[in-house]
């Protein structure tokens, strides 16, 4: 009985914690589109050039990855800052309208929407652990859901004791039976 406790409460505690995982990259992103237009409206508008635009292979095991490089000016002071190429990437040489944060001249928004840095790759790493345990959790679950329906609970019948020669009780079940009566 302690041990289908221990069970049951793994699986609650796969699917709760998978879920919050599965959740984090959602929530990030949302925070990332509000700070995005929080930057456009309250940011120093700017232009940034496109110093380099370097692809790196990912070779056979992930995706090759494309991040622009940009050079721009605020307060009279020259930053550097790259961004990840995501939907849009832009060659080197391409001037783009950023807004950067008075606070920190190394975050902006470009005009294409894409936030400086590469941000969110740990949630992102998260979210696909959290969809790992939420699924073993739930066949987990739903495993221990089939298999109490599946065998009925045993019922030991009572076993009938018949008089058998030289004052012994017998029970018969088996295909010879010993001291069985003539």
């Amino acid at each position: 009985m302690r041990r289908s406790f221990l069970i049951r409460l793994a699986c609650v505690l796969l699917v709760v914690g998978g879920g919050a995982l599965l959740w984090l990259p959602f929530h990030t992103q949302m925070e990332l589109d509000d700070w995005a237009v929080t930057l456009r409206e309250r940011g120093t508008p700017a232009r940034a050039v496109v110093v380099d635009q370097v692809t790196e292979s990912g070779g056979n095991r992930s995706p090759s990855s494309s991040t622009m490089y940009f050079s721009y000016d605020v307060d009279g002071r020259t930053h550097a800052q790259e961004v990840a190429c995501f939907e849009v990437c832009r060659a080197a040489g391409a001037e783009v309208s950023i807004w950067v944060n008075p606070a920190d001249p190394g975050d902006f928004v470009t005009d294409f929407g894409q936030l400086s840095g590469h941000r969110g790759r740990v949630q992102g790493v998260l979210g696909v652990v959290g969809l790992a345990a939420l699924g073993v959790g739930v066949v987990l679950a739903l495993s221990g859901i089939r298999r109490r329906r599946a065998t009925p609970p045993r019922r030991d019948r009572p076993r009938r004791v018949e008089p058998a020669t030289g004052g012994r009780g017998y029970v018969g079940r088996g295909k010879r039976k010993r001291n069985v009566r003539p």
